[in-house]
């Protein structure tokens, strides 16, 4: 039992940290599953964060030094889509960071912030407590809903 339990946390990790980059995956399917298997929802809540917040810390990364050009070859974007990404941050500033977790947004927004240069103590903290929050909720509705 203690071996599934490793690979269930490692599994949950790595998903969840896949998720946070351009991979079209879902780490909620997985922290659900291993709240249903009984494995600790607040050891899973912090490995889920940790790894999802390491996959946007990639994305920053990526943004901050890496070519504009290979980024937007790499999120598809034109020049035109560039700009309002970037004016968007510019208006709602760091705090939609808060908001790295919405799927679809959340990956140009993390290599946005490391373009623009946020302050990585900032983008953590922001980054970290969405994502948190957000597997918080999942956890109480797997476990009080089903």
């Amino acid at each position: 039992m203690e071996y599934f339990s490793e690979l269930g946390y490692m599994g949950l990790f790595i998903a969840a940290f896949l998720a946070a980059t351009v991979l079209p995956l879902s780490s909620e399917i997985v922290l659900s599953a291993l709240l249903l298997t009984g494995l600790s929802p607040p050891a899973l809540v912090i490995t889920a964060t940790t790894g999802n917040v390491l996959g946007s810390l990639t994305n920053y990364a990526l943004g901050y030094w890496v070519s504009l050009v290979v980024i937007k070859k790499w999120l598809r974007m034109s020049e035109d889509d560039f700009v309002r990404a970037e004016q968007r941050f510019i208006k709602y500033g760091m705090f939609s960071l808060c908001f790295a977790w919405v799927p679809i947004i959340g990956d140009p927004l993390t290599v946005m912030a490391g373009v623009l240069r946020v302050r990585l103590r900032w983008f953590l903290i922001l980054v970290a407590a969405g994502k948190f929050f957000r597997y918080v909720v999942i956890s109480y509705m797997v476990l009080n809903v089903y």
